[in-house]
Order: structure tokens, then C-alpha cells, then sequence
């Protein structure tokens, strides 16, 4: 049992610009090598590319709706059970679901070639909240994974 006391999770400050903790999440997921003003850039850059391209629809609604379509429901993890391997699909809790979609989204914005990073993750963005691109396709794997591992799911504790 362990003698110190349960550390607090503290919840992201809200972000300068737009007051919204989500956006605050993406600058600290984008950030690299503690870079966060190069970050910020990038985010803030991302959703005014997205405030030129989508017309009259809020920016931070496309991206909250674009986050809330890439973030998966379900996942797999490996549970041993004498002597073999399983996957076993488990739901995710909401934080984990923010923390593994705004990761894909810096993955693939940064796997773009040829683009600049703002625009990349505003494409990235607007992919995700039209249900297509990269991100999408990696939601849908891990539920099609998680989906045909369901007779394994009585494994999970």
C-alpha cells in the first residue's frame, strides 16, 4: 500500500486567447522540446485557417465537434490469462478518449509533408469533422479491433 498521499490531477488552465480548456489540452499536445509559444502559434494558426475555410460556423465549434468525432470509445489491452495473450475491449474514460485524439491529431498533422503546421492541423481539423482522413481511420481500427475481440470481454477486470 502506498504511504503518500494520492497526487490531485489539476484540471489545464484555460488558454489566453479563447478562454477554453480544450484548446489548452491541443497547445500542450502540440508543444515539443517545451516550446509552448511555437505551439500556440500552430493551434491559433490551425483555427483561423478553420475560421477562413468553414463559413459561418464558430471555429471552436468545428473543432470541438471535429475532437469529439476523433476521439474513440473503445479500446484493447492485453490481459494475460494462463499462459496466453489476450485483447480485451475496454471503454475509455472521457480524459483518456481527449488525450489519445489531440496525440493522433498531432501524429498525423506532423506526418504531412509539404504543408506548414497550422495549416496541417487544420486540415487535420476539418478532415476529422467531416469523418474522414487519417484520424478517422484510426478511431474506426481500434473499434473494429475492440469489435472483434468481444468474446474476450468477459476477461476484463
Amino acid at each position: 500500500m502506498a504511504r503518500k498521499r494520492k497526487s490531485n490531477k489539476r484540471p489545464p488552465q484555460a488558454d489566453a486567447k479563447f478562454g477554453s480548456e480544450m484548446v489548452a489540452s491541443m497547445i500542450n499536445y502540440m508543444m515539443r522540446n517545451g516550446k509552448k509559444t511555437a505551439a500556440a502559434r500552430i493551434v491559433y494558426g490551425a483555427i483561423e485557417e478553420i475560421g477562413r475555410k468553414v463559413e459561418g460556423e464558430d471555429a471552436l465549434e468545428v473543432v470541438s465537434k471535429a475532437v469529439n468525432n476523433m476521439k474513440p470509445r473503445v479500446e484493447v489491452k492485453s490481459r494475460r490469462v494462463g499462459g496466453s495473450t489476450y485483447q480485451v475491449p475496454v471503454e475509455i474514460k472521457p480524459n483518456r478518449q481527449l488525450a489519445l485524439a489531440l496525440r493522433w491529431l498531432s501524429t498525423y498533422a506532423s506526418g504531412r509533408r509539404g504543408v506548414g503546421m497550422p495549416k496541417a492541423v487544420a486540415l487535420e481539423i476539418l478532415d476529422a469533422y467531416n469523418n474522414q482522413g487519417n484520424i478517422i481511420k484510426k478511431r474506426d481500427d481500434t473499434h473494429k479491433m475492440a469489435q472483434a475481440n468481444k468474446a474476450f470481454a468477459h476477461y476484463a477486470w
